[in-house]
C-alpha cells in the first residue's frame, strides 16, 4: 500500500503558497484587501492553523488556513484525527485561530471558504451520523494515520447554514 509522505505532501502544498489561484482567490472573497500574506515561515502562526493573513480595507485581519487537493471527489475531508498513534485531534476538532478554512479543489478550479467556529460546529453536531454515511478515510503515514470523514460538499455546506440560524426561543 503506497503510503503518504508527509514531507513529500507538505513540499507539495509549499509549493501551491504561490499559486496565482490564493490571489484570485482572496480577492474575489474580499474584495478591496489591502493584501495579504503567506504566514508558513512564522512556526507560531503555523501552530494556531494560520497560513495567510489577509488585510482587509478596515484594517481587521483575516486568518486562513489553506488546504489543496489533487484530485475531485466532491466532498471534503474533514480531518478528525491528525495522528492516530498520538491520539491528536485533526482540524475539525482542535482549537484553531484561524477564521476559514479555504480548501481549493484543483481539477475543478473551485475553492471552498469555510468559517471555522460554524464548520467545526457542524462536525461536532453531525460527526457520529456523516461518519456511519459516509465512513472514515485513513491516510497512512510512515509511522502514523491522519483520519478523515469525506463529507459531500453540499451536505456540508448546507450542515454549516444550519449552524448560523439560532432559534432563541428554545434551549
Amino acid at each position: 500500500m503506497l503510503k503518504n509522505d508527509f514531507h513529500r505532501d507538505l513540499q507539495f502544498s509549499h509549493s501551491a503558497e504561490d499559486l496565482p489561484l490564493w490571489g484570485v482567490i482572496y480577492n474575489k472573497a474580499f474584495p478591496g484587501n489591502h493584501g495579504f500574506a503567506n504566514m508558513r515561515d512564522n512556526g507560531q502562526t503555523q501552530y494556531l492553523g494560520i497560513d495567510r493573513t489577509i488585510i482587509l480595507s478596515s484594517g481587521k485581519a483575516i486568518y486562513v488556513d489553506e488546504k489543496i487537493r489533487r484530485k475531485d471527489y466532491g466532498d471534503i475531508l474533514i480531518e478528525y484525527i491528525s495522528n492516530d498513534q498520538k491520539k491528536t485531534k485533526g482540524w475539525a476538532e482542535k482549537p484553531l485561530f484561524c477564521d476559514y478554512i479555504a480548501y481549493a479543489i484543483l481539477p475543478s478550479k473551485m475553492c471552498y471558504l469555510m468559517p471555522v467556529p460554524q464548520l467545526q460546529k457542524a462536525w461536532l453536531e453531525n460527526k457520529q451520523i456523516w461518519l456511519s454515511m459516509y465512513g472514515k478515510k485513513e491516510a497512512e503515514n510512515r509511522y502514523y494515520k491522519t483520519i478523515n470523514c469525506p463529507v459531500p460538499i453540499n451536505v456540508l455546506f448546507k450542515a454549516i447554514g444550519q449552524t448560523l440560524r439560532i432559534d432563541f426561543c428554545r434551549s
